[in-house]
């Protein structure tokens, strides 16, 4: 595979990666200051979740049909437009321009038009690597791309300070334009899609859809949703948890809950930039590294109550997603055709959705009878991941697959 392209998507999923920070770490201090509820914050995430969850995978199917560059663009064109009319509306309601129940509304809205259409980016980004990369290399390429949302994530903050100075809703522009700049990028630079049984002008459905209940893929989706739960409960909590706990102001808890993510981030991407390229683990490995990493967080977070443990606790939280995730995607990737690619890219894009989806009715829930209930939630998770990857047959032979050629085309290059 040419490194180019693969270095152009890397990018383009960078922009995309600080949105996704900028909205955890700055909605929770603005919804108090506009007076939304943790319930209202949470389910503004919520709704984006449940459209994610219906259209990945139809996104990653239709990347199998259609081809990955234009659902790729698809993508960064509907995360473009939900930053921009996100940031109009949060400036509406700081503005006194409209009242609390259409900001909200229209919060959600903008949220909606992210999970339907801003879904398409991932899956069909991940198949595109996967379906032009050799088996033995796929864990790490597969790795190196989500670390590109880990590195957006990881400047999010930086960038949320930096246009924070212009106003407080400065940073919804810059991001906006920075995935403007990729969606151009993309449609300018990344290559058509070779052409294979399933990529015809007019093609339909034509082949078996993948089952999340295919025994091949079922207990990597389990271990996904499972760690999509923690890490979205624990950045969804963690803007109240810093006021209501740790006893910081509104603006301090938007600077330091920033601080938190960014080390979150940090380690996560640490995890997918070297250890995972220089080590070459399997699929199996990152996933018990991953999870022992998590039962350590959360052990530091149920037993100390400090920013400095709570720092700890959210850069180890950061080392078990930046395992997790990559490890389960490269064993549903490895375990599939490679016609199949697509729409197992979209299944396993689902798992982090379903985090943010169960987080507020399950995380916020918990928190209000206790701010450390959702950690001890996570940590019982975090345990079962451990069980799972050493008792169930599947993951416990979660190794490198002998080559899977594409349907018509052996050749893994572009």
């Amino acid at each position: 595979m040419d490194r180019r392209y693969f270095y152009l998507l890397f990018v383009c999923l960078v922009s995309i990666g600080m949105g996704q920070t900028l909205t955890f770490a700055v909605l929770p201090p603005l919804a108090r200051e506009m007076g939304l509820s943790e319930f209202q914050v949470g389910s503004i995430f919520a709704i984006s979740a449940i459209l994610w969850v219906f259209s990945s995978p139809f996104w990653g199917r239709r990347s199998d049909l259609w081809g990955r560059r234009p659902v790729i663009m698809i993508g960064i064109a509907g995360y473009v437009v939900s930053m921009t009319a996100f940031g109009l509306t949060v400036h509406a309601g700081l503005a006194g321009w409209m009242a609390l129940i259409p900001v909200y509304l229209l919060m959600i809205m903008s949220r909606t038009v992210f999970g339907l259409f801003g879904s398409a980016t991932m899956p069909a980004a991940q198949a595109f690597v996967a379906e032009r990369t050799a088996p033995a290399e796929r864990s790490g390429n597969i790795a190196l791309l989500q670390a590109g949302m880990a590195t957006g994530t990881t400047l999010g903050p930086g960038v949320v300070s930096l246009f924070m100075v212009i106003s407080l809703t400065a940073p919804f522009w810059g991001v906006a334009l920075l995935g403007l700049a990729s969606l151009t990028a993309i449609g300018l630079l990344l290559p058509g899609d070779r052409k294979t049984d399933g990529l015809q002008a007019g093609s339909s459905f034509t082949r078996e859809r993948v089952s999340p209940l295919d025994t091949r893929l079922w207990p990597y989706l389990v271990v996904g949703v499972a760690a999509g739960v923690c890490q979205a409960t624990t950045m969804q909590t963690a803007g109240f948890y810093v006021i209501d706990v740790l006893g910081m102001s509104i603006e301090q808890a938007a600077k330091m809950v920033g601080v938190a993510l960014m080390g979150s981030a940090s380690a996560g991407l640490f995890c997918q930039l070297v250890i995972i390229r220089m080590l070459r683990p399997s699929p199996r490995t990152m996933l018990l590294v991953g999870g022992t990493c998590g039962v350590l967080c959360f052990t530091v977070m149920i037993a100390f109550t400090s920013f400095a443990a709570m720092f700890v606790g959210m850069v180890l939280l950061g080392m078990a997603f930046g395992m997790v995730r990559p490890g389960s995607a490269a064993g549903a990737s490895l375990a599939v055709s490679a016609d199949e690619q697509g729409a197992v890219a979209g299944l396993m894009n689902v798992t982090g959705a379903l985090g943010v989806l169960l987080a507020p009715f399950v995380g916020m829930s918990l928190y209000r009878v206790l701010p450390e209930a959702p950690y001890m939630l996570n940590f019982v998770l975090c345990i079962s991941i451990l069980l799972m990857v050493t008792l169930h047959p599947r993951l416990r032979r979660a190794r490198v697959a002998p080559p899977q050629p594409i349907s018509g085309d052996s050749d893994p290059s572009v």
